[in-house]
């Protein structure tokens, strides 16, 4: 049963990609054609969807900057808003007759936006660590304590008496998790290393009463300093994207609604775009820049998944009909469905309508503001990463005035704190350029992984006039033609010109050493030399 829908996941998967949709589209799509055909996932697509959903968020975990949380940024944007959106969808249901309990209960359902789908999403494009994506995270993370509370609640569930207790103690379990994590090595122990402590994670809170998707997610932001939390993330990156396929499936197979079930379907979807508008005019209130406030507002651009689990949690207790579930299940598949592309096309949207947009900005000092030149630089690199501060450290070894751009605020303190010269910069911001001159550069060098952010800035120099050196990462050969085209003068193939520059450094440093010659053999009066 598992091989067929891998295999209907799989090739509408391929199908999304191909019309330019995220996989996951496919995905949800392929959970209604199985639910269709009468098959269900059973216990084996159950357990790998928790998976999923628990090493997502134990990886987001592992990014996050408790600082970035208690931003004044997240608190007041995510809480005005639940708030908000809470009173109002609560007055709808209460008008169209519907009881208290339940009203309020879908209310704040509604309210949330989907942290699968916006951390999916957000990775994909490398935006994880933004100053907008960090800000979606903290705002949804923000959400899912207030949906944890909403479990608890509907299950007429106390915490328990020791909860407290070990909230007060997590901190303390720091230092040995880090510990563990540096013995863990760079092999299989790193992989069943990070399984333990989001399992672990989850299990413990859900003993405590506050459910496992908190408790991965905590565990994860206790090693999110440590040196190798990106090493460990990595590693368990793909078998996140395989468990979570399950997830998206699952969505579907909740089946479709009857059309006397699915009378609240129309409004609902009529409501979504105002959760974007709503996140967006929050944004400029507290003084994000348009750009930011937009991207932030098209990230959240869905209806969650905890929908479904409070939905289901309600229908359990009494609190909610259970003819609600395949509707809110088709709900949160077409709120996926329409929020996809947009997000995935946030940036050129942006560029389309800013001009309208930037009106609503408030002319305050905005935390998210870019420089304005680039001073006596002879060399910008943008993306400071491990490639990125490498290049940078090698031109201030020979003398060469660099700076650092990166649209990580967290990266930015890092590189402050060691001495480089590095500024906040998105480089996927059309206006960048328009800020800062760059035709005294020598040269630029693109460090970021995704590739349409380096195609997007490389066209953008080249059209503001850049005649410099381009030089960018290259990790597929079809990507070489795209990278020329939009002007880039030289391309590095990180995977195989590193074995070349270590061969070159090998044959530099063979040639320096004197050999000795080798002792002779008593026996056969030849020189002894070592085994090949």
């Amino acid at each position: 049963m598992e091989i067929i829908w891998i295999a209907v996941a799989y090739v509408l998967g391929l199908g999304a990609s191909y019309f330019g949709l995220p996989p996951l589209v496919g995905y949800l799509i392929g959970g209604f054609v199985l639910g269709g055909w009468g098959i269900s996932g059973g216990p084996v697509i159950h357990t790998i969807t928790e998976l999923g959903v628990l090493l997502l968020l134990f990886g987001i975990g592992l990014k996050l900057d408790l600082k970035s949380l208690l931003q004044w940024e997240v608190l007041g944007i995510g809480a005005t808003h639940l708030i908000a959106l809470g009173i109002g969808f609560t007055l709808l249901f209460l008008t169209a007759k519907i009881a208290q309990s339940p009203a309020l209960f879908l209310s704040l359902g509604l309210a949330f936006s989907s942290t699968v789908f916006a951390a999916k999403v957000l990775e994909e494009k490398g935006e994880l660590g933004a100053f907008h994506g960090r800000l979606a995270i903290g705002i949804l993370i923000l959400q899912d304590l207030v949906a944890v509370g909403m479990l608890v609640a509907a299950e007429n569930g106390a915490l328990s008496l020791w909860t407290p207790i070990f909230l007060l103690c997590t901190p303390l379990l720091r230092l040995p998790l880090k510990q563990a994590l540096t013995w863990s090595g760079h092999s299989e122990l790193l992989l069943l290393y990070g399984l333990l402590v989001a399992l672990g994670g989850a299990h413990t809170f859900q003993a405590l009463g506050l459910g496992t998707e908190l408790g991965a997610l905590v565990a994860g932001m206790l090693l999110a300093d440590h040196s190798r939390s990106e090493e460990l993330s990595k590693t368990l990156w793909g078998l996140k994207e395989a468990f979570l396929v399950g997830f998206f499936l699952q969505i579907g197979l909740e089946g479709l609604p009857n059309l006397q079930d699915s009378k609240w379907l129309l409004p609902l979807i009529i409501f979504l775009p105002l959760k974007a508008v709503l996140y967006f005019f929050l944004g400029t209130l507290f003084g994000l820049r348009a750009r930011t406030a937009f991207l932030t507002s098209l990230a959240l651009f869905s209806y969650s998944e905890f929908l479904l689990i409070a939905a289901a949690v309600g229908a359990k207790n009494g609190i909610l009909p259970s003819t609600w579930l395949p509707s809110l299940a088709l709900l949160v598949t077409i709120s996926f469905i329409i929020a996809a592309p947009l997000s995935r096309a946030s940036h050129t949207l942006f560029a389309y309508f800013e001009r309208w947009l930037v009106r609503f900005e408030r002319q305050v000092p905005h935390p998210d503001e870019e420089p304005q030149n680039v001073g006596q630089a002879k060399w910008l690199i943008v993306g400071m990463g491990r490639t990125g501060t490498a290049a940078y450290d090698l031109l201030t070894q020979r003398h060469q005035r660099a700076l650092g751009l990166d649209s990580d605020l967290v990266i930015v303190r890092q590189h402050l704190e060691e001495k480089r010269r590095v500024v906040y910069g998105d480089a996927e911001d059309p206006n960048l350029l328009e800020k800062i001159s760059v035709n005294s550069l020598v040269g630029v060098i693109l460090g970021m992984p995704d590739l349409e952010a380096k195609l997007r800035l490389s066209k953008d120099l080249r059209q503001n006039g850049f005649q410099g050196m381009l030089a960018a990462m290259s990790f597929y050969p079809e990507e070489d033609a795209k990278l020329y085209e939009n002007g880039i003068n030289l391309i590095f193939h990180p995977f195989n010109e590193a074995g070349e520059r270590l061969a070159e450094r090998a044959l530099a440093e063979a040639n320096s050493i004197t050999l000795k010659p080798l002792p002779l053999n008593p026996m056969e009066k030849a020189p002894i030399r070592p085994p090949p």
